[in-house]
């Protein structure tokens, strides 16, 4: 027999090779064994330069390994390891090669499907956040300092953040005020509010930065709802794709024989579920925008 031909099989964490010659008869006795005896599911096993082998519940496993064709002689089961003979058909006559394969534990599986499902709240979470601090930053009928919230100031070199280097403050409603920690970032200040889109101009004293709001006139008004409404859309567009991630994360379980077909199907409905409530957040918060936009 070739080298190619007696293969030893790499398994992940662990794996017990032996190799003889029997007859046809005891291979005809041990291929009988199989029909009878349990298959469970197999993580990954793969030979050194073929596809993977996978064993199916309730059926044999089937390999090709490049000259040698492999299919199971018998199955054992111990815990979450699983005892296999694989008979091997070369040019130098049948060979069993016996090897132990890690199986997937239940344990195993629910901790990467909990893995999946905290990911995916996480991320949605996030999105929120992020659809609400855009929110803040628009300016309604009263000043708000988290109208600065995403302005970002030059700072020796470095994008940082307005509030990370000013105090801000709500004399009135109708103005802010920007105290510098350091005065020497008062232009860099009084630049990075000019290029915003805030509207306004800042008032620079030499100390601290006065920021009037003049009223918002009703054409303004519709121009911020229909930002936000691209904003809200943005964060929607963001949700699926956190399903879509989700739902491939899902399928590679599957494929791995993991998960059941009827597993993905309930996590997928379950993953369904779970979109529609932050859809459901997105739509609120743009309700309440543009509520605030409007009112005069």
């Amino acid at each position: 027999m070739s080298s190619k031909e007696s293969k030893r099989f790499l398994i992940p964490n662990k794996a017990v090779t032996k190799q003889r010659r029997i007859s046809n008869s005891s291979l005809s006795q041990t291929a009988m064994a199989a029909s009878t005896a349990q298959s469970i599911p197999i993580l990954r096993f793969r030979a050194n330069d073929s596809k993977s082998l996978v064993s199916l519940p309730g059926s044999c496993l089937r390999v090709m390994a490049s000259s040698a064709r492999a299919i199971p002689c018998s199955l054992r089961s111990d815990n979450p390891w699983l005892g296999a003979g694989v008979k091997l058909s070369g040019g130098g006559g049948p060979v069993v090669t016996r090897v132990v394969i890690r199986s997937a534990t239940i344990e195993e599986i629910e901790a990467e499907k909990s893995a999946i499902e905290k990911d995916v709240k996480s991320k949605m979470e996030k999105t929120i956040e992020t659809l609400r601090t855009s929110f803040n930053s628009i300016r309604t009928g009263r000043a708000n300092v988290a109208m600065l919230d995403k302005i970002e100031v030059e700072y020796y070199g470095s994008p940082v953040s307005l509030k990370s280097i000013a105090q801000i403050s709500t004399p009135d409603g109708t103005s802010l005020l920007l105290q510098p920690y350091d005065k020497s970032s008062l232009k860099a200040i009084e630049k990075a509010i000019v290029n915003s889109d805030l509207g306004v101009t800042p008032n620079n004293d030499g100390d601290v930065i006065r920021l009037s709001l003049p009223p918002l006139t009703s054409e303004r008004r519709k121009e911020l709802t229909k930002v936000v409404a691209k904003q809200s859309e943005e964060g929607k567009v963001a949700l699926r794709n956190i399903r879509r991630d989700a739902l491939k994360s899902y399928d590679k379980l599957e494929k791995e024989k993991k998960l059941s077909e009827d597993n993905v199907k309930d996590l997928s409905s379950d993953l369904q579920k779970l979109i529609d409530t932050y859809m459901k957040k997105v739509e609120d918060l743009c309700k309440q925008k543009e509520k605030e936009l409007l009112k005069v």
